[in-house]
């Protein structure tokens, strides 16, 4: 899958040399000749890595390249301009933000420039320079906002540890030369085409990291982003597990593969990993399965489906409240029943819904067990 990832990318990277055209064509593959003509007419490799890393640096690090990456993405992707929509990545970028800066506070060094793109799938990405995008098809099929700040802070995770940049540096060399190489026969390479040539790596490589490594990190980080916010970090393996409810019997889109490329691991696991953080967070009090939430070892209750959620989706956000729960002590507190929400201590826990047992029930059961 990768070899075949690469062909076309080398292709765009080659494309990008000579006009920066995104449009995929014939794979063009660089021989030791061409890259030996390269050098011959006027750079030199070790220049060229130099003005390589000097281009990554710029779209990284500096202003003008973010906001000159940002453009380029914008411009690609589309703007989607609905209000609601909008509001919402604000307002979780906003706590996002704040959840991040008590982890890494480098984050008021290069705060995220971002925009909701007009792509109808459900896909996020960040780039070099933390230039982020979210797709319009996000926010019309997940309506959940903890499971959109799930989404939003794995990329935030990947920009954080300059995934982009720093974890495929290397990668991102190979590419660009080779590619140059290729369009080097007969004319001399200027500045500005390795400077496209970069921006189009740029582009495709937020899309396909290509190390499964960090996105396993880049989980990690989002689940300890969303502790420090007022989200449910039960979201990230409840998403975990729409994604699986959605890829149920299909094939995986060009477009899904932003998010969710083959390069991640399955989302099952995703999720299991995230179950383990909450078992782990809760002092391995909590845990949940196939929509059967347990404590101690016991089951509290098993979640029915409402009608834009299954059982085992919003068995997490149970979970996520759970562990919270018992992470901050309240399991000393009795189980009440507020308003018609089961809460442990001041925790709230869970609202029934059509098909749930009652919150009473409930309440008594966790008492029971606790």
């Amino acid at each position: 899958m990768f070899k075949s990832w690469k062909k076309k990318f080398l292709a765009t990277c080659a494309a990008a040399a000579v006009g920066f055209s995104l449009t995929f064509g014939t794979p063009a593959v660089a021989s030791a000749s061409l890259l030996e003509s390269a050098i011959g007419i006027g750079i030199q490799g070790a220049a060229m890595s130099a003005q390589i890393n000097a281009n990554i640096r710029k779209f990284n690090a500096t202003e003008e390249g973010r906001q000159e990456l940002y453009q380029k993405f914008k411009d690609k992707y589309g703007v989607n301009n609905n209000a609601e929509y909008n509001a919402t990545l604000d307002r979780v970028m906003a706590n996002l933000t704040r959840g991040v800066a008590a982890i890494d506070p480098t984050i008021k060094e290069k705060p995220y420039i971002y925009f909701v793109a007009e792509q109808k799938t459900v896909n996020a990405a960040c780039s070099m320079g933390h230039v982020m995008m979210v797709n319009a098809g996000t926010f019309e099929k997940i309506t959940n906002e903890d499971e959109i700040a799930a989404i939003v802070g794995h990329e935030m995770g990947h920009g954080q540890k300059d995934h982009v940049a720093k974890g495929n540096k290397k990668r991102i060399q190979k590419m660009v030369t080779a590619s140059l190489a290729g369009a080097a026969v007969g004319a001399t390479i200027g500045g500005g085409m390795i400077t496209e040539a970069v921006a189009s790596v740029a582009l495709n490589q937020s899309i396909a990291h290509g190390d499964r490594k960090h996105e396993s990190e880049a989980d990690m980080l989002a689940f300890d982003y969303l502790l420090n916010t007022n989200y449910n970090p039960g979201a990230c393996a409840a998403v975990m597990q729409k994604f699986v409810e959605m890829s149920n019997g299909k094939k995986q889109s060009s477009m899904e593969k932003i998010f969710l490329p083959s390069d991640h691991p399955d989302s099952d696991k995703r999720r299991d990993a995230y179950v383990k953080k909450l078992h782990e967070y809760s002092g391995k009090h909590v845990t949940a399965k196939d929509g059967v939430v347990t404590v101690n070892n016991k089951t509290l209750m098993t979640v029915a489906a409402t009608s834009d959620m299954s059982g085992a989706e919003r068995s997490y956000f149970v979970l996520g409240n759970l562990a919270t729960a018992y992470h901050k002590g309240q399991n000393k507190y009795d189980a009440t029943v507020q308003n018609g929400t089961v809460m442990l201590g001041n925790q709230p826990i869970f609202t029934p819904a059509t098909g749930d047992e009652d919150a009473y029930t409930i309440a008594e059961r966790l008492n029971s067990i606790k």
